[in-house]
């Protein structure tokens, strides 16, 4: 069976092929969690979802990374943390927030049905690694962006 995935850069269906059909890898920008997942947060989850299940049963369960990012760094977060907890450090009130939010999005996940990833880093842990990636003059790349739009490399 040929799996086809709608490419949004040349607008068109395009047969998947893994760069490496023994390690099909996939990652997938996660939630900022800052507050209760909505229907937006949902939908990601379903397709994804859905994706990861095809791509198990293609390839094989013990075959297929999954990776879902939690986003835990945000003006948003550091916005509920200040007015939520304002007697602690702000580093504090941040993980307060981010754990409570992050268990609400699971539980929402898990009501769905949906599979957890096979890894769901926060962003905080790799957010040095990132930033030097990204600082680089001759490439920046933005990983995870809004829904409806398309940005490329410069």
């Amino acid at each position: 069976m040929d799996l086809k995935l709608y490419d949004t850069l040349s607008r068109e269906k395009q047969a998947f092929a893994p760069l490496d059909p023994s390690r099909v890898r996939m990652y997938v920008c996660g939630p900022t969690v800052y507050d209760f997942a909505h229907i937006g947060n949902a939908r990601p989850v379903i397709v994804f979802d859905v994706l990861f299940r095809l791509l198990r049963h293609l390839y094989g369960a013990d075959r297929v990374t999954y990776v879902r990012n939690i986003t835990d760094v945000d003006d948003k977060i550091n916005d509920r943390a200040a007015r939520d907890f304002p007697g602690l450090p702000l580093n504090e009130a941040i993980r307060k927030v981010t754990e409570v939010t992050e268990k609400q999005f699971h539980d929402d996940v898990d009501a769905l049905g949906s599979l957890r990833p096979t890894v769901e880093p926060r962003a905080t842990e790799h957010t040095t690694k990132t930033a030097v990636r990204a600082s680089a003059p001759w490439r920046v790349v933005r990983l995870c962006q809004p829904a409806g739009t398309r940005r490329r490399a410069r």
